[in-house]
């Protein structure tokens, strides 16, 4: 009998050990399907970067569907994930859905079908109320591990991580957000929350799940360099589908072999990303980026219907004519024609001796023709107000040596400034005007800036801002005041800190 059990023990345990071997040979499919940061691009657009004319359109979410719809008819396990800010830069989250500013956005994301996302900084642009609004319409997860309120709760009706099956295949996915985040939204925004460290938190959550999943993702905001160092510094990671930077990626970026992947911005791509796992980890993978360029005659369909309604709805508002731009007017880090027209405008409208403006608050550059309340929407989507504060005269004199030390993406009014190179290098001023007045130490001046701005001011002025006066006045209103007044928009670049020739 002792002679019969073990022989029967003995095939079993081979039987098993073939069947280990053969499992441990099998080989599993996944193919993930990508988005980040498209700033509610619902319907398509000019491809900028054509040269020819008429320029062909590009995105939208119909664009989207058609193709994550087909991906998914082929492929055997197709995961889809979107990286964050699918907040602002269309007039759409200017009207409420479901309760929710934006809200529609969501709805629209529903019907494509996405699994999950990780929320961006500009899903914030509105409140955290709004943002858990949001979240409400979500039929699918909101993931952020490190995104906490201050008792260590989920702000954003978000989880740090969630399991998922397709095709077989268990995968693990995190999300993550840029440690940032306070310097990306005004401080209203931010209250009561914090952001854990990235990597440290990471790390927990991937000792978490392994060994309950096949493959291990991290879904980010936070920019394709802080990916790399995300990379660098844990273990266990598989994958890191990023979003933030805007960075278009056209084939995976292998950082510590962590293959990454971002598409770009304003919904002109899907990423697509084929893995194959065997023995939990992936032993090969390819990606690449679907341009989703517009195609006239697809069918109509109920999704189709649900945009061009609100379309519709955002045609009427938005669709008058504000003035006439003759040529071009384009948008730089430091001085541009745009920016000197939009700081011009604040100045004017607040009474104020000087204006600044974050230049990243410039959304979009703008081309010769008429000129459209949408289209000075798509240029300021912000909800930013008009603020005003006091300055001296030695104050103003630091802004611009910081602005020249440091180089700040803003831009000026009112401020007229002369500078060399010493000989050791060093930018000193050598004149320095308000208003075509030189500049008194002592004196006291008006500035206006947006609330944004003002919120970080140390960081793009150089000084603090002890009293700021909240006014009622929008930097949209003040500018589309001051088109409806100008009638034509001819401002200029005009050196007005300049280097001595």
């Amino acid at each position: 009998m002792t002679l019969k059990l073990t022989r029967a023990t003995i095939v079993v345990t081979a039987l098993l050990a073939l069947m280990q071997v053969l499992a441990a040979g099998e080989q599993q499919h996944l193919t993930i399907l990508h988005t980040n940061d498209i700033h509610a691009s619902f319907t398509p657009h000019e491809a900028f970067w054509v040269k020819s004319s008429p320029k062909p359109l590009v995105g939208g979410m119909v664009e989207l569907s058609w193709a994550v719809d087909s991906l998914r008819k082929i492929k055997p396990g197709v995961l889809l994930i979107d990286a964050g800010d699918m907040m602002t830069g269309n007039p759409v989250t200017e009207y409420q859905y479901q309760g929710a500013y934006g809200g529609a956005l969501f709805e629209m994301m529903n019907r494509v079908g996405y699994d999950l996302w990780c929320p961006g900084n500009h899903d914030l642009d509105i409140s955290q109320a709004n943002l858990r609004s949001l979240t409400s319409i979500a039929h699918f997860p909101t993931l952020s591990a490190n995104l906490v309120n201050e008792a260590g709760g989920v702000p954003a009706n978000n989880k740090p991580y969630m399991i998922i099956e397709k095709n077989g295949v268990r995968v693990g996915v995190i999300g993550l957000t840029t440690t940032i985040l306070n310097q990306l939204i005004i401080p209203a925004n931010f209250k009561g929350m914090k952001v854990l460290p990235v990597a440290e938190t990471a790390q927990k959550y991937i000792d978490e799940l392994k060994g309950r999943v096949d493959v291990i993702i991290a879904v980010t905001h936070q920019g394709v360099e802080d990916d790399s160092l995300l990379a660098l510094n844990v273990h266990g990671l598989d994958m890191i589908i990023g979003g933030h930077s805007h960075t278009r990626l056209r084939h995976p970026k292998r950082v510590n072999n962590i293959p990454i992947v971002q598409t770009g911005s304003n919904c002109e791509n899907l990423g697509i990303v084929d893995l194959t796992i065997e023995d939990k980890r992936i032993v090969k993978y390819d990606g690449n980026l679907l341009q989703l360029w517009y195609t006239s005659d697809r069918p109509a369909t109920k999704f189709s219907a649900f945009i061009d309604s609100i379309r519709t709805a955002i045609d009427k508002d938005y669709s008058e004519t504000l003035a006439t731009i003759p040529a071009d007017l384009k948008n730089t880090v430091t001085e541009s024609a745009l920016g000197n027209f939009i700081t011009d405008a604040q100045r004017e409208a607040a009474k104020a001796d000087i204006a600044f403006m974050n230049t990243h608050g410039i959304r979009k550059n703008v081309t010769a023709g008429t000129f459209s309340k949408r289209d000075l929407f798509e240029v300021l989507p912000f909800r930013n107000v008009i603020v005003t504060f006091t300055v001296t005269g030695a104050q103003i004199r630091t802004v611009v040596q910081n602005f020249l030390d440091e180089h700040p993406a803003i831009q000026t009014s009112g401020i007229r400034c002369t500078w060399k190179r010493s000989s050791a290098g060093k930018a000193e001023i050598l004149s320095l005007m308000v208003n075509g007045t030189p500049v008194v130490d002592t004196k006291t001046y008006t500035a206006a800036a947006n609330d944004y701005l003002v919120s970080e001011a140390a960081r793009y002025l150089g000084i603090t801002v002890a009293t700021p006066a909240y006014t009622k006045l929008t930097l949209y209103k003040v500018v589309e005041q001051k088109m409806r007044h100008d009638k034509t928009i001819t401002s200029a670049y005009d050196e007005r800190i300049a280097e001595a020739k």
